[in-house]
């Protein structure tokens, strides 16, 4: 018993690195959809006749698709298991990209961009439980920032190539929005491999499987949590995330989320108007200054995720964010130090946005942890396409200053909502989840408050 080990407290192995490294496809794709579609969509402007509706619907279809893939998939997820549609939701996304390259109207488009945002949003829930549910602790931020890299990749790199292949051809846009079923093929071999988690098995009374899956992969050694801290637990609901045990978590995981989106999405969708606006004629380069820096954040964020506390991080950033959206908005440096100042804004919400694969996972129990994801997912992609409608809008009707007055304010939000309410999860043994030591205290105190006055 003496050499017993924890899987959560287990060194860094190949196989942790092949579970996140298995993840990636999804979040490079989605990635890759968000960033093609505002290139391949004015490119089919001709062909496909687009009116500007058509444009808007093809724009947020993803978005849409997402909001409602990552809503439902949750507490399914949560009640089957989260391998099947691991394993195999990609290769359904790489038929629909493929699907794409042959439409002849923008209602067909428009319905595969919805197919490809259900995919994605499903991929969303699942990827993020089952790498957090595989991680040891002291390395699961790095390896959920794993996530976070190949999404800022896939954005970045639908950037690139939409401008490398734009001039091929007048069918160009069709390749842009097949392509990005090549990275899902690719990563499929690796996740066939991937088994259920261990610890949704052991919360769904299965342990004898749960523990095969852990002596097969790690080691008779390695045992999954003490067992007296392993009951077995009813299903996830959508009523239990609004209990008083969940409630604060869920809020926290919805707010944070949909606060760093809404100007993450909303001035990256639109940064040639952007910096238009401000004076910027160059947008090429404006545009290859922001995606560089933006992915430079990604990687920094990785790097650092598990030096520093949950909440400071997130808490941090929040208000660098805005005080690097103020700088951008309002210090008036010149083309050049505005090309600089939107590339470092990126560049810290990009990192921040390592907290988006790292933060929900950890504010849930394993039998909530899929709907309580989901839930956090839908809420921000609700966020981001309502924003990403309502930026050119705002631009249009009342300047770009204000439009970037209104983002300065939501980060501060979050950044303020975050201060007051979100714990600290990074230290936190997932299989022994509980609510967090504040709330149990509260509860004891409450208890012997109750109990002295029965006495009296």
């Amino acid at each position: 018993m003496s050499n017993q080990v924890l899987l959560e407290d287990l060194p860094l192995r190949r196989f942790h690195l092949r579970v996140a490294f298995s993840g990636t496809g999804g979040q490079f794709s989605d990635g890759f959809v968000l960033g093609i579609i505002g290139i391949a969509v004015s490119m089919a402007s001709g062909s496909l006749h687009l009116t500007p509706l058509w444009m808007g619907l093809l724009g947020a279809a993803s978005l849409a698709g997402l909001f409602l893939g990552s809503m439902f998939a949750g507490p399914i997820a949560d009640k089957y298991g989260r391998r099947t549609i691991f394993a195999f939701d990609m290769l359904l996304f790489a038929i629909i990209s493929a699907a794409q390259y042959f439409v002849t109207s923008p209602a067909q488009l428009l319905v595969l961009r919805l197919l490809l945002g259900l995919i994605l949003g499903a991929d969303y829930v699942v990827s993020k439980s089952l790498v957090t549910e595989f991680s040891p602790r002291r390395y699961r931020g790095r390896l959920l920032s794993v996530l976070a890299a190949a999404w800022a990749a896939g954005y970045v790199g639908a950037y690139i190539v939409g401008f490398v292949i734009r001039d091929i051809g007048p069918d160009a846009w069709r390749i842009m929005l097949a392509a990005s079923g090549i990275p899902a093929l690719l990563i499929l071999p690796f996740r066939l491999g991937v088994p259920e988690s261990p610890m949704w098995l052991m919360k769904r009374g299965r342990s004898d499987e749960a523990l095969s899956i852990i002596r097969g992969k790690f080691g008779p050694d390695v045992i999954l949590s003490k067992p007296s801290a392993l009951p077995l637990q009813r299903r996830g609901a959508w009523s239990e995330l609004f209990s008083p045990r969940w409630r604060k978590n869920t809020l926290v995981g919805c707010v944070f989320y949909t606060c760093q989106v809404i100007p993450y999405f909303a001035l990256g969708t639109f940064s040639p108007k952007v910096l238009q606006a401000l004076q910027v004629k160059d947008n090429f380069v404006g545009g290859l200054v922001y995606n560089a820096l933006l992915f430079a954040g990604a990687i920094v964020g990785l790097l650092i995720v598990d030096k520093l506390s949950r909440r400071a991080f997130l808490i941090g950033t929040f208000y660098l964010a805005a005080v690097s959206l103020a700088v951008l908005a309002y210090a008036g440096f010149g083309p050049l130090g505005t090309m600089l100042a939107f590339g470092i804004f990126a560049c810290i919400l990009s990192a921040a946005a390592n907290l988006e694969f790292v933060y929900p996972p950890e504010l849930f129990p394993t039998d909530l942890r899929a709907s309580g994801v989901g839930l956090a997912v839908a809420a921000s992609r609700f966020g981001s396409a309502i924003s990403t409608f309502l930026l050119p809008v705002a631009m249009h009707n009342v300047g770009i200053h204000s439009a970037l007055g209104v983002c300065i304010g939501v980060l501060v939000f979050g950044g303020v909502f975050c201060h007051i309410f979100a714990p600290e999860t990074g230290s936190k043994n997932l299989a022994d989840m509980k609510p967090d030591q504040r709330d149990e205290s509260d509860a004891r105190q409450d208890a012997l408050a109750t109990s002295s006055r029965n006495n009296v």
